[in-house]
């Protein structure tokens, strides 16, 4: 039994199966572009299955709702991010280099142009559409904050920490690691984060947060 579940799980995916992913990602890339140039109240189902050229009926075979497409596009844009910075939290390292490398993938992330227009739509748009905020907040700073608040526990079960609710610290350092470059980018302040800048946003997150948590 259990080779013949090895055999199914590793067999290659059909034309079929490979066809429909691919439908899907271009939805998802379509959506995404929409969202984006027109806002989430001026995206409509009926508008990207119109530049698809594909009827409503199909693309609501693959997204029922636009909520459950707009979580596609977020899950799209953060799922290998999260992957990527996963592997930066190594627990055998040593604790100061290591959460700075993790804050500089998280700052070059957030501050590229793509995520500061999203950022600015879920900030303009959530009010009217709480589902937008709620599925933003649940696939994208929420996850991260729980991946981080894990490594954190770990650095506080072998001592490099003083022990905290891991959760609160994980907020805490990523909302100062935003506090410089990513709040400014938001309001227009600058044109872009220079890697001396970002550099500059780590440093200064870095040493609050080992103030407040140190040993």
């Amino acid at each position: 039994m259990v080779r013949f579940m090895e055999t199914i799980e590793e067999r290659p995916p059909t034309r079929r199966e490979t066809r429909r992913q691919d439908r899907r990602n271009a939805i998802v890339e379509v959506a995404a572009q929409s969202f984006l140039e027109h806002g989430y109240a001026g995206t409509t189902m009926s508008a990207i299955a119109a530049t698809l050229g594909g009827s409503k009926g199909t693309l609501w075979s693959y997204f029922p709702s636009k909520p459950e497409l707009f979580e596609a596009v977020i899950d799209g844009t953060t799922t290998a991010f999260r992957a990527t910075l996963s592997e930066i939290l190594n627990p055998s390292g040593p604790l100061r280099p290591t959460l700075a490398r993790f804050c500089g993938g998280l700052l070059t992330k957030v501050t590229s142009a793509p995520a500061i227009a999203l950022h600015r739509l879920v900030a303009a748009e959530a009010g009217r559409f709480p589902e937008m905020g709620r599925i933003f907040y649940e696939r994208a700073p929420r996850m991260t904050h729980k991946m981080l608040a894990e490594f954190l526990s770990g650095a506080m079960d072998r001592g490099q920490l003083r022990r905290d609710d891991p959760l609160v610290a994980a907020r805490l350092l990523m909302t100062l690691s935003m506090a410089g470059s990513h709040q400014q980018l938001v309001f227009g302040l600058i044109d872009s984060a220079t890697p001396e800048r970002i550099a500059a946003d780590i440093d200064q997150a870095l040493d609050v947060f080992m103030r407040a948590y140190s040993a």
